[in-house]
């Protein structure tokens, strides 16, 4: 940022902000331990919420037996949980549904690290509250130090029990988190006097996890996981409205590194200073012209005290700059940095002289940041490069040669124009070779044009000429004002040249993103877009590449080289598999399996991962350069991109074919069901005359097909409605009493040879639904039970009525369904292998249950039965579809 310039909100945080906007909030109370007090001091807040007008159930909380627990939840209303089957138990988990329909204002939920049991929606209760916060509610939550997923190898070091259920740290960053803390000898009275855990189960914590030194440790963890995410808050925020300062709620290591030796010690010395402090640390490489003359050695060794930030904790940055000072005071104020580490400075006097110290720059223009300069030993230096400050395209020695002919040059013209110029105007001659050299071969070679420029008009012009001697005072203020001019014109020519340089390679860097880019968008199909990727990145990092994906079953696939003979073995794919797991670079050149040979990169697009690329140099000690880095990540992003795009491509082709399909299938349904209803009709009327003249076994017979085929008809219609999206709802309180019967009674030859028993309380309340489509699903079920029940065995429809959900089951007694696949038996058209002993099915009768059951925002389930073989088929009526009936005045 340049000086006086005013600071600029961040766009970043910003967007961050606009995309907050319109969604829930999530406070986290976040404790040390089990029985801190979370759940309570969330119920408390809860009540106070409630209390002040504010719309809160309870989603779900784990009392654990705590009698003041309990005490809170009485009074506040509570969404029942829903059951689910799961290995012949009965789990009961949080109901997203009921929640999201009933859309309070704030919902509790206690215990976010849970995992959900097997058929739930999320597989983590965290998923749960953030499909809650999406939808505009609020969340209160419960989490403790250990089940932070960044935290759960520090913690299971020193308590040896490793946690299962995590939560990612990105769901604490996003959230307000509130520490419920307790000294850690209460805790421990808690736990004796059993307010924590049942006594035997306390005795052995205590000799465990609820030791006084494992607390204290997490205590500590707690504490100051909740001041950083309180710290990266406040950052977003200040950057958000562009404050300037340091704000120093915490501190802000940077240490400054370069390719020198000894600058792995700043970045341990970074190390040290933020574990006492407790704070992040970065290590800083500013960018400038002169990295265009290191060697091989200065890149390797720059690579090596970047990969030990990496190992050590830090992140690192590259920061492109004109001027070392200018880059770091960008950085430092980006980043709102209060500590900086620099390495003692190597450079000559005359270079402090002219430039100033940059420690004494750094101090005196950020006031506000405290600078730590640390000696770098004297450690001896291999061959290097002669080069200038600031160095051009050509080398030094022929910078000061070149720049000698110019002034000899200049010297010649300036003496065949003696006689018309005056000497003043000689004296302007010589300011072009300073500029010439400047610009060309850097700032040292621009001096030495100035110096030599002063001293051949001085010994070629100024009287007593032939000598270095001035016998007028007035030329000695020329040649003075001549060198003035001439270093102020060398340093001013070589920024210049400085800032087109780094010009030049934005906009080489630049070319090169849109030449990648344009040629893979060029490609119609993704097996040459990987071979391009391969290709481009290898032509332009001048090394091998491959480019591998998981397969099923088989791990990380390689799906194209650059060249056929490359050789990937055991710890290499270890190295592309972790890659592709944590989404972070692995291999050689990394902080992770550093011993491969192939440094691997994820292909990351929004939350998914298309691919990893491997690099390989085997000529360099690492596979690409760190300032050829950010050239490389901005690559694998477009290229991730772009196959992204494919596969979106694929993927919307595969809906269209499946959308065809369904609109085949829905005529074909169509127009086989109204061109069988016509003769059916008219088989059924004439087999009922029949009937009524002559009492003949054969016409029962016939009419009762008849009839079978009838339902299946029906059954086609009414799928061909549910998917032609024609259902229309007539809406109205129902008495499932009454439901039952009616569909008992139209579903008795169904029935023929089951007992049916019916255990439905005659006090249920009403519901709201479509009484048509409730006696259709009803109708479909029975008819179920009856083909798949065992002869003789009893079918059972049973009502409950708890916690405010009314849930009405049907039960047999048959084979039951395939463990795990349960679900499976809605689907359209699916028929489990031996199902269909006694009669025939289409498939389609629960699939029409399942479609008309969503319409009416009926939960169903299926599952097998607990108390012995068979199915149990149940319709879940949410509180919102019960009426609730006021009660009766005396």
């Amino acid at each position: 940022m340049p000086d006086g310039a005013p600071a600029r909100p961040d766009p970043d945080a910003l967007l961050r902000q606009a995309q907050a906007e319109g969604r829930g909030r999530l406070k986290i109370f976040l404790g040390a331990a089990p029985g801190v007090g979370k759940t309570f001091e969330m119920l408390s807040e809860g009540a106070a919420r409630r209390r002040d007008g504010v719309d809160v159930v309870i989603g779900v909380v784990e009392t654990h037996g705590r009698a003041e627990t309990e005490a809170l939840t009485r009074g506040q209303e509570i969404v029942p949980r829903r059951a689910v089957a799961h290995d012949a138990h009965m789990l009961h988990e949080m109901d997203l549904d009921a929640i999201l329909a009933r859309h309070p204002r704030l919902v509790l939920v206690d215990e976010l690290a849970h995992t959900n049991a097997p058929g739930s929606r999320h597989p983590k209760r965290y998923q749960d509250v953030e499909e809650m916060l999406a939808a505009g509610i609020d969340v209160y939550s419960t989490v403790n130090i250990q089940h932070v997923e960044s935290l759960n190898d520090v913690v299971a070091s020193f308590t040896r029990v490793r946690v299962r259920e995590t939560v990612p740290d990105r769901v604490l960053e996003a959230a307000e988190i509130e520490v419920v803390d307790i000294p850690p000898d209460e805790l421990i009275e808690r736990l004796k006097a059993g307010k924590v855990y049942l006594p035997e189960e306390a005795t052995r914590a205590l000799g465990h996890f609820f030791s006084k030194s494992n607390l204290s440790a997490l205590r500590e963890l707690a504490l100051r996981r909740a001041a950083q995410a309180v710290d990266a808050q406040m950052l977003d925020h200040v950057r958000a409205l562009g404050v300037g300062g340091t704000w120093a709620g915490s501190e802000r290591i940077v240490a400054a590194i370069n390719e020198l030796p000894g600058a792995e010690g700043l970045v341990r010395s970074a190390k040290r200073l933020a574990d006492a402090l407790h704070a992040p640390w970065t290590a800083l490489f500013i960018e400038t012209p002169r990295q265009q003359a290191f060697s091989a050695e200065d890149h390797r060794r720059l690579a090596a005290t970047l990969n030990l930030a990496t190992r050590l904790g830090g992140r690192i940055a590259t920061v492109p700059a004109v001027q070392v000072v200018e880059g770091l005071k960008a950085h430092l104020v980006e980043a709102h940095a209060t500590q900086l580490i620099v390495g003692k400075s190597v450079r000559s006097r005359w270079f402090e002289l002219l430039h100033g110290s940059v420690v004494d720059r750094l101090v005196r223009e950020l006031p506000g940041v405290a600078v730590h300069v640390l000696p770098l030993p004297e450690t001896p230096r291999g061959p290097r490069p002669v080069r200038g400050g600031w160095t051009g395209s050509w080398g030094s020695r022929a910078g000061y040669g070149w720049a000698t002919l110019m002034v000899a040059a200049v010297t010649a013209l300036g003496t065949l124009l003696f006689q018309v110029l005056a000497l003043g105007n000689i004296a302007l001659l010589y300011l072009l070779p300073v500029m010439a050299a400047a610009s060309l071969f850097g700032l040292r070679t621009g001096l030495y044009a100035g110096l030599a420029s002063c001293l051949a008009y001085n010994f070629f012009f100024l009287p007593p000429t032939g000598t270095l001697s001035i016998s007028n005072p007035e030329n000695v203020v020329s040649v003075l004002v001549l060198m003035g001019v001439a270093i102020v014109t060398s340093q001013l020519t070589a920024r210049v040249r400085a800032q087109a340089d780094l010009a030049a390679a934005s906009a080489n860097a630049n070319a090169t993103l849109a030449g990648f880019l344009r040629e893979l968008t060029a490609l119609g199909a993704v097996e040459p877009v990987r071979r391009a990727i391969c290709a481009e990145i290898a032509r332009l990092f001048d090394g091998r590449t491959v480019l591998l994906a998981p397969a099923d079953g088989r791990g990380m696939v390689v799906q194209a080289a650059s060249d056929s003979d490359y050789r990937l073995d055991t710890m290499d794919l270890a190295a592309a598999t972790w890659a592709h797991d944590t989404r972070a670079a692995a291999g050689k050149g990394s902080g992770t399996l550093a011993a491969s040979e192939w440094l691997f990169l994820p292909l990351v697009a929004g939350e998914r991962v298309l691919a990893v690329l491997g690099l390989s140099d085997p000529q360099a000690g690492v596979p690409v350069r760190p300032d050829r880095m950010p050239l490389l990540v901005s690559l694998l992003d477009q290229a991730a991109l772009v196959l992204e795009r494919y596969r979106l491509e694929g993927e919307m082709r595969e809906l269209e074919a499946i959308r065809t399909r369904d609109r085949l299938r829905g005529a074909l349904l169509s127009s086989v069901s109204h061109d069988l209803r016509t003769p059916l009709t008219a088989v059924l009327a004439a087999t009922a005359e029949l009937r009524h003249r002559h009492d003949d076994p054969l016409l029962a017979t016939v009419e009762s097909e008849a009839l079978r085929l009838n339902r299946f008809v029906a059954n086609l219609l009414d799928m061909a409605r549910v998917e032609a999206g024609a259902l229309k709802l007539q809406i109205d309180a129902i008495d499932l009493g009454d439901a039952v019967a009616g569909a008992a009674h139209d579903a008795r030859r169904a029935l023929e040879g089951h007992a049916l028993r019916l255990d439905v309380p005659p006090d249920l309340p009403l519901v709201r639904a479509d009484p048509h489509l409730l006696h259709h699903c009803l109708l479909n079920l029975l008819d179920n039970a009856g083909r798949y029940g065992d002869p003789g065995t009893p079918i059972v429809i049973e009502g409950t009525h708890r916690f405010g959900r009314l849930c009405l089951s049907i039960l047999d007694q048959g084979p039951g369904l395939p463990p795990g696949r349960e679900a499976e038996v809605f689907e359209t058209f699916r028929r489990f292998e031996g199902g269909d002993r006694a009669i025939g099915g289409t498939g389609l009768g629960l699939a029409i249950v399942k479609a008309f059951a969503e319409a009416m925002g009926i939960g169903i389930e299926a599952a097998n039965r607990t108390d012995g073989g068979g199915a149990r088929f149940s319709l879940s009526f949410p509180p919102t579809l019960v009426v609730r009936t006021p009660p009766t005045a005396i």
